[in-house]
C-alpha cells in the first residue's frame, strides 16, 4: 500500500514571517549594542592613541614639548617600565610620570623611594587619591574640579610667575607643608603644587591637568613657558609612560577579582543587567494581576496536542513523536483486525491479521508501524498522513 505524502501547514511549524516577528526585536537590540560598542571603542582608541607621548604628533600627544626642550639642550628619553624609570633618576634628571594612578602600590612605593633622595625633580601628571598619598605624603587630592581651566599663578614660584596664566585647571590639592609652593588656585585650592625635598635639592611637582603638555594647547596662554620651565630645569628628561607589559606591575599583595577589573567593566556589567531586566519586562507574558480559576480547569484536546507538538519540535524529538503516532495507530488497529490489545504492539501478531484486510504483501504496514524514526520534519508529517490513510483503509475493509 502506498499513499501520497503532503506537507500541510501545522500550528507547530511557525512560518518565516512569525520567526522574523519574534526575533527582530532581539536582533535590532544586538545590532544597536554592537554598533555602540564599535563606536565607543573607535572614539576611545582615537582619543587615547599617543596621549602624553613625546613621540606623538596627535592633538593629545606631546611631541611639540619634546622638540622645544631639545632645542634648549634638554634630552628626552621615553621609558615604559618602572625599573627603567628608577634606574634613570638622578640629580640632573627630571622624571615625568604620565599616569601615576595606573601604577600598582608596589610600583609607586619603589619609585617614591628612588626619587625622594635623588636630588632630581619628579613631575606627576594629574595624580589622584590612588597615588598622591604615596608620592607626596601629607597631600590630599580634591576631585571636585572647577569650571575654569585657565587660571592665574597667584604664587611666588618663579616658573609660574614668568609663565602667567595657564591651562592647569583640573584636580586640586591641599597640604599643610609651609614650604610647598601652591600655584594656580581654583576655588581656594591649588592645581599646581611644588613640594621641595627634605634634605636634597630635588622636588616633586603635582600638576592637576595635562593640558599644558598637549600639542594643540601648547601655544595657548602661558602653557609653553610653564611646561618648558617645569620639565627643563635639568639637562635630562625621562618620560615614563606606564605599560601593560611591565613585569614589575605584579603586586606581591593579594588582590581580589574586582581590584583587577577596570572600572569601565563594572559599569558595563551594570548596563548589561539593566538591559536584561528591560528585555525580561518586554518579553513578559503576563503584565497584569493573576486571574483565579476554579479547579479542575478543562483544557481542550487540541491545545494539549499543540503544546506537546511544540515541545517535541523544540527538542527535535522526531523519534518520540513518531513512536507516539505508531503506538496509537497500532492500539486502534488491533480491535479492528481481531487482535487482542495485549498483542497490539507485537509484529508477529498484528501484521498477519492486518495483511488479511489489505491488498499487497504486508511490507508497507511493517515499515509504517514498526519502521525507523523519520529523518526530518517532512518525513514525520508524511508518516502521520500515511498512518491515517492506513487506518481509514482498514476501517473501510
Amino acid at each position: 500500500m502506498t499513499t501520497e505524502a503532503t506537507l500541510p501547514s501545522t500550528t507547530a511549524s511557525p512560518t518565516a514571517r512569525q520567526v522574523w516577528t519574534r526575533s527582530r526585536g532581539v536582533l535590532l537590540a544586538f545590532v544597536i549594542l554592537l554598533a555602540a560598542g564599535i563606536a565607543i571603542a573607535a572614539v576611545r582608541s582615537s582619543s587615547q592613541h599617543g596621549r602624553l607621548d613625546p613621540r606623538s604628533p596627535d592633538p593629545y600627544g606631546s611631541r611639540a614639548v619634546a622638540e622645544l626642550l631639545d632645542d634648549r639642550g634638554v634630552s628626552t628619553r621615553v621609558v615604559t617600565t618602572a625599573d627603567a624609570a628608577r634606574a634613570a633618576v638622578g640629580p640632573d634628571t627630571t622624571l615625568l610620570i604620565a599616569a601615576p594612578d595606573l601604577l600598582t602600590p608596589r610600583q609607586q612605593s619603589l619609585l617614591h623611594t628612588a626619587t625622594e633622595n635623588s636630588g632630581g625633580r619628579t613631575v606627576l601628571i594629574a595624580p589622584e587619591s590612588a597615588s598622591v598619598g604615596t608620592f607626596a605624603p601629607g597631600v590630599t587630592a580634591d576631585l571636585a574640579t572647577g569650571f575654569d581651566s585657565t587660571l592665574s599663578p597667584d604664587c611666588e614660584l618663579p616658573a609660574a610667575r614668568r609663565a602667567g596664566t595657564a591651562d592647569t585647571g583640573g584636580i586640586r590639592y591641599s597640604t599643610a607643608d609651609p614650604e610647598a609652593d601652591a600655584c594656580y588656585p581654583s576655588d581656594g585650592l591649588p592645581t599646581l603644587l611644588r613640594i621641595p625635598a627634605a634634605s636634597e635639592d630635588g622636588d616633586t611637582v603635582l600638576l592637576g591637568a595635562p593640558d599644558i603638555l598637549f600639542n594643540d594647547r601648547l601655544d595657548e596662554q602661558g602653557n609653553a613657558s610653564l611646561a618648558l620651565q617645569l620639565l627643563g630645569s635639568r639637562p635630562h628628561l625621562v618620560w615614563y609612560l606606564p605599560s601593560l607589559s611591565d613585569t614589575s606591575a605584579t603586586d606581591t599583595g593579594e588582590r581580589s577579582l574586582f581590584d583587577l577589573l577596570p572600572s569601565g567593566w563594572l559599569w558595563g556589567t551594570l548596563q548589561l543587567f539593566i538591559a536584561a531586566a528591560l528585555a525580561a519586562l518586554w518579553r513578559a507574558r503576563r503584565l497584569g494581576p493573576l486571574v483565579r480559576e476554579r479547579l479542575p480547569v478543562a483544557i481542550r484536546a487540541s491545545e494539549t496536542v499543540e503544546g506537546r507538538a511544540r515541545l517535541y519540535r523544540k527538542a527535535d524529538a522526531r523519534d518520540r513523536a513518531a513512536g507516539a503516532l505508531r503506538s496509537t495507530t497500532r492500539t486502534r488497529l488491533a480491535p479492528l483486525v481481531g487482535v487482542a490489545p495485549a498483542q497490539a504492539h507485537a509484529p508477529e501478531a498484528l501484521l498477519p491479521a492486518l495483511s488479511a484486510h489489505l491488498q499487497g504483501d504486508g511490507q508497507a504496514p511493517h515499515s509504517l508501524l514498526f519502521g525507523p524514526p523519520p529523518s526530518d520534519d517532512a518525513a514525520l508529517i508524511a508518516l502521520a498522513d500515511q498512518l491515517d490513510a492506513l487506518e481509514r483503509e482498514v476501517r473501510r475493509s
